[in-house]
């Protein structure tokens, strides 16, 4: 009686936490196998026992997993499988959808031009025919993978499934789909066989080798991957996918004006400047597959993913922080290149702005990982594809995700945690942002060389400012001396600056450099990365 009492509070504790600290799927499967092994009674009790020891020490998050026997992970493959069976038919569904599509819709009815006059590397029939064997071929790989799918480890099977659900995200663009309903239905099954593939069984086959262990890395005072760290990255991700599949409709020639509350028809400007057209894609269509990507990935892996999936989180860093700053930086200097502005564009910046610091401190954990584990012995390539466990006694006091419409500050709360807010940074944000407007106050034209001063520099001091609200990257606040100099100085060189400007540069500039100096408070603990916040 005991015994089955306590297996109904592991059930319950599984359904209740499950989706919300482990993932989406494996609780299922644990779930599963508890209860086969309820009805194996001799073998099955001490099977059980075990397990159920496992995670027992998984929770406790010392990293003194027991290791799970090949049979009992083979068993746990299989009802995970069961339990994920429709998955799998879904795609081999897709696949047909997408197979005849080019019938179903014709490509060659309602064809468009991209916009601007812009010249592609395809006639129109090339583009037409082009987009419809890549359907055809599309489909009928979904449909042979997918079938294979529907066989427990067939892991190869799957992520053929995923990089076919890439391809079609990309195909529209490479081809430049002559039809919005062959972009549109494109992009929208592809993202839907990227989730079906990967996301919601999740990863193939990792049961098969995933190690048990801690989900706060030692150290650190809370859990960088965990759900609440993550919604916030996932909402960004899906805004900043709207506005660029928006700009790219007009870039493809599905729509013919861009609605720009502020520039007016500025906006149009840019999206058909020679910089946008010296990319053999439209750079919003690009755009849009790296907020596909990344709004996708945010749901990729349970709440341990920077030790059990180091390869996932260096990938979702490379698309939001390097390639991040490269989009925002392309954007910032749409009035120097261009001289022209673009609200839209901005505001798929000011997206990607805040999820660099939200993001830093899950690869930060994920790096201390990887080095600690080959600094034991272990190979890297091993440890980066397959991950592994740690010794961790820090615990996460994050509430569960399931908990926001109950408790939405508190969750809202630990989802910026590693970010914090001194009163330096936000005043420098703010008058970086001055400095932004300041040659139009003057008078000064938007293409003056003056004016393209201020506008870098002052675009880079808010970019700085709020890249270094994540305390992780606190140090690069003393970017913003460097830049409060170059506007304090540079306009009393330049013979097209007026006096009033060049003095408003200097107070700026100044203040800037002033505010970059104090730390500011630092609430988090970050392991061996904190002696680098100064």
């Amino acid at each position: 009686m005991a015994d089955s009492s306590e297996e109904k509070h592991q059930d319950d504790k599984g359904m209740q936490g499950g989706m919300g600290m482990r993932g989406v799927t494996r609780p299922m499967a644990e779930q599963e196998v508890r209860q086969h092994n309820k009805q194996m009674h001799g073998e099955g009790q001490h099977q059980r026992g075990e397990y159920h020891q496992e995670e027992h020490q998984q929770e406790k998050g010392n990293g003194h997993s027991m290791v799970m026997s090949d049979d009992m992970r083979e068993k746990m493959l299989h009802m995970h499988h069961m339990q994920t069976l429709w998955v799998y038919w879904m795609i081999i569904l897709l696949g047909a959808w997408v197979l005849i599509s080019p019938l179903t819709f014709d490509y060659s009815i309602g064809t468009v031009e991209p916009s601007g006059g812009r010249s592609v590397w395809l006639t129109l029939d090339q583009r037409i025919a082009f987009m419809k064997w890549s359907d055809i071929i599309s489909g009928a790989l979904l449909i042979f993978f997918g079938w294979r799918g529907l066989t427990p480890n067939r892991p190869v099977s799957l992520w053929v499934c995923c990089f076919v659900g890439i391809w079609l995200t990309m195909a529209p663009l490479v081809f430049w789909s002559p039809t919005a309903v062959a972009y549109l239905n494109d992009t929208l099954v592809g993202a839907l066989i990227i989730a079906l593939a990967i996301l919601i069984p999740g990863m193939p086959n990792m049961i098969m080798y995933m190690k048990m262990g801690p989900e706060t890395p030692p150290g650190w005072s809370y859990n960088p991957s965990s759900w609440p760290q993550r919604w916030i990255m996932m909402v960004l991700g899906f805004l900043g996918w709207i506005v660029s599949r928006y700009l790219a409709a007009f870039q493809l020639g599905y729509i013919d004006s861009v609605w720009d509350p502020f520039f007016g028809q500025q906006s149009e400007q840019v999206l058909n400047s020679a910089m946008s057209h010296s990319l053999p894609i439209s750079d919003a269509g690009l755009g849009a597959i790296a907020y596909t990507l990344e709004f996708l990935m945010g749901w990729m892996g349970a709440p341990s993913r920077w030790r059990t999936m180091p390869w996932m989180v260096a990938i979702f860093g490379i698309l939001v922080i390097p390639l991040g700053c490269v989009h925002i930086f392309l954007v910032i200097s749409q009035p120097v290149m261009v001289g022209a502005w673009c609200t839209f564009c901005l505001l798929a910046a000011a997206i990607m702005i805040p999820m660099i610091p939200l993001e830093v401190d899950e690869v930060i954990a994920m790096g201390q990982f990887m080095k600690k584990k080959v600094k034991e012995g272990e190979g890297f390539w091993k440890v980066f594809w397959k991950g592994g466990t740690i010794e961790s006694d820090a615990k996460d006091e994050a509430p569960e995700l399931m908990q926001f419409p109950q408790e939405p500050g508190a969750v809202y709360a630990s989802s910026i945690w590693g970010v914090s807010f001194p009163r330096t940074l936000t005043v420098a944000a703010l008058l970086g942002a001055a400095l932004v407007f300041a040659p139009g106050l003057f008078g000064v034209g938007i293409q003056e060389t003056v004016a393209n001063v201020f506008h870098l520099t002052g675009s880079l001091i808010v970019v700085t400012s709020v890249f270094c609200m994540g305390e992780p990257l606190r140090r690069g606040r003393y970017f913003n001396v460097l830049l409060g100099l170059i506007v304090a100085v540079a306009p009393w060189f330049l013979s097209s600056s007026p006096a009033g400007l060049s003095a408003a540069g200097v107070a700026l500039g100044l203040a800037v450099a002033a505010l970059a100096l104090p730390l500011g408070p630092v609430k988090q603990h970050y392991a061996g990365w904190d002696e680098y916040i100064r």
